[in-house]
């Protein structure tokens, strides 16, 4: 077995989806809009597996986010290389978003940094 995808609400979909295409490769497919009920998403393709559906629907509720809370809490992108995760970092970090850990070596032995991505959504670089 495998995830086949992670699906998340935003409310920007183009800022969101343009952030997974600049910063790690993404490859977005075709907006889906279904007038029935209002929804928009677009599934975003990745280089290995798990693909990301960013969605949204009018009667979305945003409520704040908390760093430290239950449920879902980030998602974390292996981009290959220690070098990788200290050069995206930085690039983040250059455009203004906040990084909150690393890049470090965690206690169970990854190479990683997490920054504050799009919307407060917490991203995990590991190598």
């Amino acid at each position: 077995m495998r995830i086949s995808h992670i699906a998340m609400y935003v409310r920007d979909l183009e800022v969101v989806k343009e952030f997974y295409i600049r910063f790690f490769g993404a490859k977005a497919g075709e907006l889906y809009h279904n007038p029935k009920t209002g929804l928009k998403s677009y599934f975003l393709s990745f280089d290995e597996g798990t693909r990301l559906e960013l969605m949204n629907l009018p009667e979305m509720q945003d409520q704040k986010k908390v760093l430290v809370r239950m449920g879902y809490i980030h998602i974390a992108i292996s981009v290959g290389s220690r070098e990788k995760v200290d050069a995206i970092t930085e690039k983040l970090y250059e455009a203004g978003y906040e990084v909150l850990s690393g890049p470090r070596i965690t206690g169970d032995g990854y190479y990683e940094s997490t920054v504050l991505g799009p919307e407060d959504n917490q991203i995990e670089i590991t190598e």
